[in-house]
């Protein structure tokens, strides 16, 4: 038995099938005839807005990174052209005591300030999201930061003089001996944690605060209505949420924590006998000190690629490409 043939079509209902078809096609045809244009300009308008940070990148970060690069398998002292030594430079730096001594301060100065730093801001974040939103208390909060190092270091170094400071008056007016801080190889760069702390404690404070707020406030209403705690809410809503700001905190105060150098230069000069000879300090020395600007570079290139599989591998662990809001 033969199959059936399909029924002729006249034009007629040809064209009044095809006739959707078409007018969809115009309609599209319309809207990427307008919106490639509105494309277009964003495309330029987002591109000029980023060029002057991509040229201040280029200028003052990457290009000198690279000099520093060839810099670093050179013999230097800025006085004669650089000759040669291909990985002497290198080499040395594995072999300097001094070299590893600066990276072990330079951790242990993020262990002493990234902790507390981090938790004591959050504390005021959380202060400020439930009990205050006044635009002066996040002044006041800010203001530290908005000093520079140099008078931050200078004012402290007053404060806490062991004869002259008010710090030491306030301690001796309770009972207490004087205190050494910057003074003692023992309390230096805990001082200088301290002081770093009460700087940078407002910034990471409203950094937080930012982050709270663009939290529904619907989630918190749902866990109380089911009982949840304060405790657990924070635990189990707060904390979650607030990991991108997390990321970005951790990752920025740790490399701004290895590159500390301001407070200890005006506060201690990398003394008393070495305690506070960070590894950005003993870089600057052997560049402007020792007049040894390859070896300074071959540092400054191991401390990079340091910070670079820190940042790689906090984001990894983080997860800073996913979002719990999503």
């Amino acid at each position: 038995m033969s199959a059936s043939s399909p029924a002729p079509v006249s034009p007629a209902q040809a064209a009044a099938q095809a006739a959707p078809l078409s007018r969809l096609a115009r309609v599209l045809r319309g809207w990427r005839a307008a919106v490639s244009p509105l494309r277009r300009l964003e495309t330029v308008t987002g591109l000029m807005l980023v060029l002057p940070a991509l040229i201040g990148f280029a200028l003052f970060y990457a290009m000198p990174a690279v000099r520093a690069l060839e810099i670093s398998f050179t013999d230097w002292n800025l006085l004669s052209p650089p000759k040669p030594v291909g990985w002497a430079n290198y080499a040395k730096m594995l072999e300097d005591g001094r070299f590893w001594q600066g990276m072990k301060l330079s951790l242990y100065y993020v262990a002493l300030n990234i902790p507390l730093q981090t938790v004591l801001g959050l504390f005021l974040a959380v202060a400020m999201d439930r009990l205050t939103r006044s635009l002066f208390v996040k002044s006041v909060v800010l203001l530290p930061y908005l000093l520079s190092n140099v008078l931050v270091a200078l004012m402290w170094v007053w404060l806490l003089d062991p004869l002259l400071g008010g710090v030491n008056h306030l301690i001796t007016a309770t009972g207490l001996d004087r205190q050494p801080f910057f003074a003692s190889p023992d309390q230096s760069l805990a001082t200088v944690a301290a002081v770093n702390i009460w700087r940078h404690m407002g910034l990471i404070a409203l950094l937080f605060l930012a982050g709270l707020q663009n939290i529904p406030r619907y989630l918190y209403e749902a866990a109380a209505l089911e009982g949840a705690s304060e405790w657990q809410m924070f635990r189990r809503i707060t904390l979650p949420l607030l990991r991108p700001v997390m990321v970005f905190v951790l990752v920025t105060s740790v490399t701004g924590s290895f590159q500390i150098f301001d407070t200890v230069a005006v506060a201690t000069n990398g003394g008393p006998l070495d305690s506070t000879r960070v590894i950005v300090h003993y870089i600057v020395q052997n560049a402007f000190s020792f007049y040894k600007m390859g070896y300074a570079s071959a540092m400054s290139m191991t401390l990079c690629l340091v910070m670079i599989a820190y940042t790689l591998v906090q984001m990894r662990i983080l997860r800073a490409n996913e979002n719990d809001l999503a």
